[in-house]
């Protein structure tokens, strides 16, 4: 019995290692191709910053960057507000309908965004909103919203409403139990509904393609465009350096949370 859990523990780990060489294979062998003089991936790598320095000189990859981290920045700040309000409205109130707004959250997540790409670029164009930066910002809040809400709620289940009572008892009004109570609980939770708004937006490709117009796109539509012309490996070195800021982000996320917990 024994040898069979010590070989069932062997077998889940190579599983485990086979996993993340899966996922974290590809990005590794970019960053070591974003290092490589070679146009063409020739073996060995001849170590090199070369294609970090050409795309300096790259303006439309540069702006594209700009444009994705304005975007994104603007989802976050604007879906992160919403939502947690949204979710604190859902948490302590009972109206007519709040089961069906909460169900109504869900279809966002699971339709295809192409459909609802088309959907946006058609209703954006009928109420006279065009196209651009102001349409790709409102179309991302609509997506990154569910995900905020979602998340805040799911933390907003362990919070105790008599630490409200409490506060107000001891004489705090509306605004002081919510930002010296109900806010520092939900900070976990917030940040990793902030992050999940970013993500979202940042990597969003069908929306920003429906909705960017000549000359104002964003990063992922900037290398879809530049890969149709022609692959280089500049976009290995731009998507290296979004990798690397991503993980010194997270890392520094993961030094003051832990499982949703400040440390």
């Amino acid at each position: 019995m024994l040898d069979r859990i010590r070989a069932l523990d062997g077998l889940g780990r190579v599983y485990l290692a086979a996993m993340l060489v899966f996922l974290y294979a590809p990005i590794a062998i970019m960053a070591a191709m974003s290092l490589n003089s070679s146009p063409f991936y020739t073996l060995p790598i001849d170590w090199s910053l070369k294609w970090y320095g050409k795309l300096a000189s790259n303006s439309a990859l540069i702006d594209s960057g700009i444009n994705s981290f304005v975007v994104a920045a603007a989802t976050t700040l604007i879906s992160t507000t919403l939502g947690t309000a949204a979710a604190i409205t859902l948490f302590r109130h009972d109206f007519l309908g709040k089961r069906t707004l909460q169900i109504l959250l869900l279809p966002p997540i699971a339709i295809p965004w192409l459909i609802i790409g088309t959907s946006m670029l058609i209703f954006f164009f009928w109420i006279g909103l065009g196209r651009g930066l102001h349409a790709m910002i409102l179309g991302h809040v609509a997506l990154a919203l569910p995900y905020v809400i979602i998340v805040v709620s799911a933390r907003l289940r362990a919070f105790d409403p008599q630490l409200e009572e409490a506060a107000r008892s001891l004489g705090a009004n509306y605004f002081q139990v919510i930002f010296r109570v109900t806010l520092p609980f939900l900070g976990p939770g917030i940040i990793a509904a902030s992050l999940f708004a970013f993500a979202v937006s940042f990597d969003q490709f069908v929306i920003s393609y429906f909705l960017s117009v000549p000359g104002v796109s964003t990063l992922p539509v900037e290398i879809y465009t530049a890969i149709r012309k022609g692959f280089t490996p500049e976009i290995n070195a731009i998507s290296t350096i979004v990798i690397v800021f991503s993980m010194i982000v997270l890392l520094v996320v993961a030094r003051y949370y832990r499982f949703g917990e400040a440390r």
